[in-house]
């Protein structure tokens, strides 16, 4: 027996350390420092004037600046701000910046976390935590508490049964329904991917009652990003940005930085003294594709297969004029043989059935060249057809643009129901024959492309739409 004792001793020993140990481990300071001194250490430099692209977001938050900065002023109208503000969108999209770009803006103290640091498997460890936390930012308040993955910590208590995480999140409500007008110049922004995904405990009124989405910049933006990221870089006179801007459709800032950052690593690599189009044009592929693999050793066969998939999806795009071709290479990158750079018209706000009908027939392109010509198909298509799957569903269940009604259904009704299955199949099916029969009129054009690709190894689109009208006039004539 003395040996059990021993051991629930150490036990509660072990529990009792971890619960005050990690409550020092929320400190934004590793070791003791003078108060002042701490203060000033958690006061982070950005400010708005770092974030570009945002400006919607920016003009939404300056009220909240102005009432952090003179909170008196609105106390006497009995004004209150909202205690928490929950960003959300896709990842990558500025909502960590921004945050601390507001607590830069206001002289706040910043307290960024994770929410996955107060998910433990030790009962109460996570709620101690989110107490340790709510000190430290009233006692330096005005504070700003960012919670990066909310979602880890509040997401709804009937997706799963765990006693930890709802202990965690009820001390998270707790804590932000204890602000008094002392305390209201703390405040808590929570950033998450899903919005749907969190408890509605957590997003009712007075709490995280204001919610403002961050979603991927549009050309104007993009432009703006990039000019952030390369105004203490020297770029040759020739690059343009907003031409670089129209290439980069869909990514976000998170991507722009990357660009930005590898283009001038690849001229440091060059022994350039400046930044050019050439290597912009490197990272761009760099990002969208992976690092090109120049030892990589293909056989013909393989080659040929892959010249003609990226050819059928090049030739299907600019036959429907979905995008225009940015470039088309057979050169291996990453996981990929090969691959078509597609470079959208124009930033859409919506798009209509027979834009997403397109897309999939563009998807579609490189399996129906493939079927075409060696009367067979390979597995490079993987992507290509997980990707048309995904948006026959989402014009089935989202969007009402399907023979089997106009209503949206839930994730457990896709599972469940097999009509939207069958659907979706339909909706591909048709699509694909359109496909073979569009490249089956076009074949004499699809294997021009594949010959000169075959020579190049890549084609820009300008080559690309040459091609098209070479060929054009000389049938015609």
């Amino acid at each position: 027996m003395a040996w059990v004792l021993i051991l629930l001793i150490v036990f509660a020993v072990s529990f009792f350390y971890l619960m005050f140990y990690d409550d020092k481990e929320l400190s934004p300071v590793a070791v003791p420092a003078p108060k002042n001194k701490e203060k000033d250490q958690n006061k982070p430099p950005t400010t708005f004037k770092d974030v570009a692209g945002l400006d919607e977001v920016i003009e939404e938050l300056q009220d909240l600046v102005d009432y952090m900065n003179n909170a008196q002023k609105y106390r006497a109208l009995g004004a209150k701000f909202p205690k928490g503000i929950i960003f959300y969108g896709p990842p990558g999209t500025g909502k960590t910046l921004l945050a601390s770009a507001l607590a830069g803006e206001t002289k706040a103290s910043f307290y960024p976390v994770s929410g996955s640091e107060f998910v433990e498997k030790y009962v109460g460890v996570g709620a101690s935590r989110i107490r340790a936390l709510f000190q430290k930012a009233r006692k330096s308040a005005p504070s700003v508490i960012f919670i990066d993955e909310i979602d880890a910590v509040g997401s709804r208590r009937n997706i799963d049964n765990n006693s930890e995480k709802d202990q965690t999140l009820n001390q998270l409500l707790v804590e932000m329904d204890g602000f008094n007008s002392n305390e209201e110049t703390v405040i808590v922004i929570g950033a998450t991917n899903r919005l749907d995904l969190l408890d509605e405990a957590l997003l009712r009124p007075g709490r995280f009652d204001r919610h403002i989405y961050i979603g991927h910049p549009n050309l104007r933006a993009r432009e703006e990003i990039l000019r952030v990221h390369t105004k203490n870089k020297p770029l040759e006179p020739n690059v343009d940005l907003k031409e670089l801007a129209s290439r980069t459709y869909g990514m976000t800032g998170a991507h722009l930085a990357s660009i930005a950052n590898e283009a001038a690593i690849l001229a440091v690599r060059r022994n350039k003294k400046h930044i050019g189009n050439e290597e912009f044009d490197e990272a761009i592929e760099r990002v969208i594709a992976g690092i090109e693999k120049k030892n990589a050793d293909i056989i013909e066969r393989e080659k040929l297969m892959v010249a003609y998939h990226e050819a059928g999806h090049a030739l299907i795009s600019s036959l429907l004029k979905v995008n225009s071709i940015g470039k088309i290479s057979i050169k291996p990158r990453g996981q990929a043989l090969g691959y078509v750079l597609n470079l959208p018209n124009e930033d859409n706000f919506l798009e209509t059935k027979t834009q997403l009908l397109n897309r999939i027939k563009v998807l579609l392109g490189g399996r129906a060249a493939e079927e075409l010509i060696f009367k067979d198909v390979s597995s490079g298509a993987q992507n290509d057809l997980k990707e048309a799957t995904q948006i026959a569903l989402t014009m089935i269940t989202s969007y009402g643009m399907s023979d089997i009604g106009k209503r949206v259904y839930d994730n457990q009704c896709i599972n469940d129901n097999e009509n939207i299955n069958r659907e979706a199949n339909k909706i591909i099916d048709e699509c694909y024959k359109e496909t073979i029969a569009a490249l089956q009129e076009n074949k004499d054009l699809l294997e021009e492309i594949v010959k000169k690709l075959l020579e190049k190894d890549s084609l820009n689109g300008f080559e690309i739409e040459e091609i098209i009208k070479d060929f054009r006039m000389v049938t015609a004539s």
